[in-house]
């Protein structure tokens, strides 16, 4: 019998491995891609490592069904293949990640309504070993000279198969920026003990980044170098020390980074140093991991909930049509629930739903779609949700909501980052920052224009703002692939009568859009909507649209950079905002 327990948590490790190994794959292919321009293959690859996990615990689960038969819905044999595993993983660098891989095959299996310590790993079953200075996940370059020269040896151990388009000139603008930043933060002169940067290079679609921080004693500023790769060479694009802007960098508004990390639990605990308002859950979320990143999200829930005690409650703004959305108000996260049946005229279904939030999950959000973390069998204390939450639940998602004692249980539901919806921050924003916003919502627009995403419907309240000032959209009711819809103007009317008719005098097919219509449902008035449509007015045209179709349709891509043109090295270089064709 306990050749069998040592078997099956051997097998359930060696999925776990094959997914690990496959994942490690393509991940460490990004340098080649970024060496080669090779932005098809970036982008392939990306979408290709999402798909991995659940094709790995779908052949895990198939292979252990087959291996235990009626057993494998004994939850005594998988007590018993929980102590093996952990005896498997234990001396492992990623073991946190393994652990994670054992709760998804349990969960497939058992669709386990909250946890179940007996068979999930549902607290960290390890302490993370100390690795010796020669394994360290970063490097340290001391302050023995100037900044240059640091700066200098710092760039001689980072070197790619591509020469740099002119290095010396990239590293004296480079040099200026680090020392204007520390006497900013420290004083004059720009004094500090060393330079410590993370070994690995962090790729993601056409950018590559150096991840690190600046130290003087105890204190520490982050230190992220923007590398890009045009057709004349690689460069210096930017240096970036404020931790917003760091922050921006690792949004949960794009793609997740391809790092070859051997230790994940050390690169987290880095980044955490320069990025202290980030959870841990989304900083191993931002490096590709985010099945463990919901495994941590969830901890970092359950360990909220028990210090709070306020109730869940539906999210400010309007309701949705397609989704009933609700917040625990001292917790920065909204929890989305389909409902059972749709609110007006919207003519969708809920795997249409589903299909678009996995739409966005593979495709690049460019730091304008907000990711989503999909959860199954949550559990809530029933006494933490108010009144009103708990009426709209049971009435219009009664389907996906059971209540088991003093738990409420709810089958299928999204996690999201909490942002303010555009138009309640408009209503509340000092006029300044209002007419910055409603100029970001246009380039929003075009963001996702520029990456073959129309979001559907525009207006303000399926956009949200971010802690960063930035607008983002958040509202996948209707949204789809750009080249997907027909852009066209009003044909003109043939009487005057045709124009005062109930029913348009022009045929309408599916997926048709009209932009010269979306200035009615923009919800901006006065100086705003002036503001707004001078900046802006190529989005109610149709040839914008129809220009960038065209532009995806002739295999172009984009890199929406996440930071300003503003901290670019060489300010006499500003490229438009534009596609590059590859």
């Amino acid at each position: 019998m306990q050749k069998v327990f040592v078997t099956t948590a051997e097998l359930i490790y060696q999925g776990f491995c094959s997914y690990h190994d496959r994942f490690k794959e393509i991940t460490t292919r990004a340098k080649l891609r970024f060496e080669r321009r090779d932005w098809h293959s970036m982008y392939g690859d990306a979408v290709a490592r999402l798909g991995l996990y659940s094709f790995f615990v779908t052949q895990t689960v198939a292979a252990l069904t087959a291996d235990l038969g009626d057993r494998v819905f004994d939850k005594r044999v998988w007590a018993e293949m929980k102590r093996d595993y952990l005896h498997l993983v234990a001396r492992s660098d990623d073991v946190e990640l393994a652990e994670t891989f054992f709760n998804s095959i349990t969960r497939r299996i058992f669709a386990t309504v909250g946890v179940d310590p007996r068979i999930e790993f549902v607290d960290p079953d390890f302490a993370a070993p100390l690795t010796e200075e020669g394994q360290r996940i970063f490097k340290t370059y001391r302050h023995n000279g100037s900044v240059r020269q640091v700066l200098a040896e710092v760039f001689a151990g980072y070197s790619f198969r591509t020469p740099y388009k002119d290095l010396q000139g990239d590293l004296d603008l480079a040099a200026r920026v680090v020392e204007s930043h520390i006497e900013q933060a420290w004083g004059a002169p720009a004094t500090f003990d060393a330079v410590e940067l993370m070994l690995p290079v962090f790729f993601r679609t056409q950018g590559a980044y150096i991840i690190g921080r600046v130290r003087r004693g105890t204190a520490t500023l982050p230190l992220v170098f923007s590398l890009r790769h045009p057709r004349q060479g690689i460069e210096i694009d930017a240096v970036l020390m404020n931790s917003d802007d760091v922050s921006i960098v690792f949004s949960y508004t794009r793609w997740y980074f391809h790092v070859d990390t051997q230790k994940p639990h050390e690169a987290v605990k880095f980044l955490k140093t320069i990025l202290p308002l980030k959870r841990v859950a989304e900083l191993y979320v931002s490096i590709g991991f985010n099945k463990h990143g919901k495994t941590e999200l969830y901890r970092d829930l359950l360990r909220h909930m028990e210090m709070s005690d306020d109730h869940f409650e539906i999210a400010p703004g309007e309701r949705g049509m397609i989704m009933i959305v609700f917040t625990l108000p001292s917790y920065d996260m909204v929890f989305k629930v389909i409902r059972d049946r749709f609110w007006g005229p919207k003519k969708t279904t809920r795997q249409d739903v589903m299909g678009r939030y996995r739409l966005v999950f593979e495709h690049d959000r460019a730091g304008r779609l907000v990711d989503a973390l999909e959860f199954e069998h949550l559990c809530f204390e029933r006494k933490r949700l108010s009144d009103a939450l708990s009426e709209e639940l049971f009435e219009n998602a009664y389907q996906g909501v059971a209540i088991d004692g003093d738990l409420v249980w709810i089958k299928h539901l999204y996690v999201e980052r909490r942002t303010t919806p555009l138009n309640i921050y408009l209503r509340q924003a000092p006029i300044q920052d209002a007419r910055r916003t409603v100029i970001d919502y246009g380039y929003a627009i075009k963001d996702l224009a520029a990456t073959n995403i129309f979001p559907g419907d525009i207006l303000l309240k399926n956009f949200g703002v971010t802690r960063h000032g930035r607008v983002v959209f958040y509202d996948y009711d209707e949204l789809g692939i750009l080249t997907d819809y027909r852009f066209r103007q009003f044909p003109p009317s043939n009487t005057y009568e045709d124009e005062l008719a109930a029913e348009p005098w022009y045929g309408i097919r599916h997926n048709d859009v009209f932009p010269e219509e979306f200035s009615t449902f923009l919800g901006l008035h006065g100086e705003l909507r002036e503001l707004f449509v001078q900046t802006h007015a190529d989005i109610f045209d149709p040839r914008f649209w129809q220009s960038m179709q065209q532009r995806h349709l002739a295999g172009e891509f984009v890199d929406i950079s996440p930071y300003p043109a503003g901290k670019r090295l060489r300010q006499d270089d500003q490229r438009p905002w534009c596609l590059e064709l590859v």
